[in-house]
Formats: C-alpha cells, sequence, structure tokens
C-alpha cells in the first residue's frame, strides 16, 4: 500500500540516470517526452470505500514516484495531465478540494524540486485559478527556471482544442497587424504559439485505468507519439507499471508515416 502523504519523503532525483535505469532497458531508445493522462483516482477510492479526496491523494504519490522515476531513468521530460477545462464541471466540493491539494504540494515539495533541478512547468489557463494557486505557480517557475534537470510540465486548466484556437488566434492578430505574412505560417510558427513552445514532442502517452481515448489531452503534440494504455488506475502506478510502458514504447516500429526498409535476401 501507498504512504500516506504526511510521511512520504520530497522528491529525489538522481544526478546519476544512467547508473538507475533498468538493465532490460536499451539507454538509446529512451523516449525524450513522456506525457502521461492520469486517470482512475475516483474508481482507486471508490473500491476502497474511501472518499474521492482519497484518490486524488494517492494520485500525487503516484505523480512524485513518476517523476523521481524519469528522471533517475534520464527521460529529459514528463508532461501530465493534471485537470482539463471540463474538470470544472465536477462537484464544488472535489474541485475545492483539488485547488487547495495542488497548493499545498507546490508549497510542500518546492524545495526540493529545486533542490533537484526539476524545471516546473504550468501549462494552460491559470488565470481562472485561485490567486494563492496562481502565486504559488509563478513563483515555482520563477525559482526553477534556469534548472537543468527534468521538465516536468503539468496542464492545469488546460484544454487541448482551446489551445489550438488561442494559438490560431494569436497568429491571426499578428497577420492583422502586419506583423506576419499569412502565407508564410508554417508549422514552426503555430507550434511556436503553442504553450509547450520549446519543448520536444512527446514520445511516449501512458493513460492509466484502461481508457482509450486522449480527452482533449495535447492534441497537436500528440501527432507521432506512441500510446500505451494500463489498466492500473493512477493511484497503483508504479515503477513496474512504468517499465511496463517504456519496454512496450522500445518494442514499436517508429516510422512516422514511412516503411520499414525490404531486407532482401542474401545472394
Amino acid at each position: 500500500m501507498s504512504r500516506s502523504p504526511a510521511t512520504t519523503d520530497p522528491i529525489q532525483v538522481s544526478a546519476q540516470p544512467s547508473e538507475l535505469l533498468p538493465a532490460c532497458l536499451d539507454p538509446a531508445r529512451l523516449p525524450a517526452h513522456v506525457a502521461v493522462i492520469m486517470d482512475g483516482n475516483g474508481r482507486w477510492a471508490r473500491r476502497r470505500r474511501l472518499p474521492r479526496m482519497m484518490g486524488h491523494r494517492e494520485g500525487v504519490e503516484a505523480l512524485k514516484r513518476t517523476l523521481r522515476l524519469c528522471s533517475d531513468w534520464g527521460i529529459g521530460a514528463l508532461t501530465v495531465y493534471a485537470f482539463s477545462t471540463e474538470n470544472w464541471s465536477r462537484p464544488g466540493e472535489e474541485v475545492t478540494f483539488l485547488m487547495s491539494l495542488f497548493e499545498r504540494v507546490l508549497a510542500r515539495e518546492l524545495q526540493a524540486l529545486e533542490r533537484e533541478r526539476v524545471r516546473i512547468r504550468f501549462l494552460g489557463d491559470l488565470e481562472q485559478l485561485p490567486e494563492g494557486l496562481q502565486e504559488r505557480i509563478a513563483a515555482a517557475e520563477a525559482r526553477t527556471a534556469a534548472n537543468t534537470g527534468i521538465h516536468f510540465n503539468i496542464c492545469t486548466n488546460y484544454g487541448g482544442r482551446r489551445e489550438l484556437v488561442q494559438a490560431a488566434r494569436r497568429l491571426a492578430e499578428q497577420a492583422a497587424r502586419g506583423e506576419l505574412d499569412p502565407a508564410a505560417i508554417d508549422e514552426a510558427h503555430f507550434e511556436a504559439e503553442l504553450l509547450t513552445a520549446g519543448e520536444v514532442d512527446p514520445d511516449l502517452l501512458i493513460r492509466s485505468s484502461g481508457e482509450y481515448r486522449i480527452s482533449n489531452f495535447l492534441l497537436w503534440q500528440l501527432a507521432y507519439a506512441e500510446i500505451h494504455i494500463t489498466d492500473v488506475l493512477w493511484p497503483d502506478f508504479n515503477e513496474q507499471a512504468l517499465l511496463r510502458a517504456v519496454l512496450d514504447y522500445q518494442g514499436r516500429q517508429r516510422r512516422f508515416g514511412g516503411v520499414e526498409p525490404l531486407l532482401l535476401p542474401d545472394a
């Protein structure tokens, strides 16, 4: 069983990832960027006849484990779906709890993240979040901006369609002001307006709890990501679950729309 938040040590990130990489993984074929849809907190709690809030608390512990492992193994970026634009429709008590949980976790973990050189960014429409949480987020991003460790991106009040619309609007405004020729707009221009600008696209998407959809998450960025679905509920996601996901990824043939070369028999 997972330890309770009160007794869990702060996130520890190794400075020597190669020494901690499981022997069964190929260090030359690791995903550079892993994206995760963290699903199943409510079901995890319901199966144990616990309040949904307990599932969210244990979900934080799973996130800390995953960040630690990705950093230890040498994965350069981890982007997680923490709160979607649609999640505001949940019961008010649950939304309030989640906002408070985000704020408490940031306050508790920021020093460890900073010490271990993790760079943290929050992606989404942050102005809709409670003021206290916005202040915590701004402080965390400022204090870790120059860190050279794993890039840890937390999508909060995020929606993929909204991100695309906002990017298109900014390009249209530039064109209307005469700053950009519409004929010159290409993928690079569009990517520069996304919230993930400057980050490589995810190579691997993991979705927990057995759901087979991407739920409006990183619609542009996941164009060529390998998708791994696990039945594991997010609070139970652990080293073995991540290992299975990366092994699955390393077993894929990544063709990016091309074909494998034809191997002719020896003469």
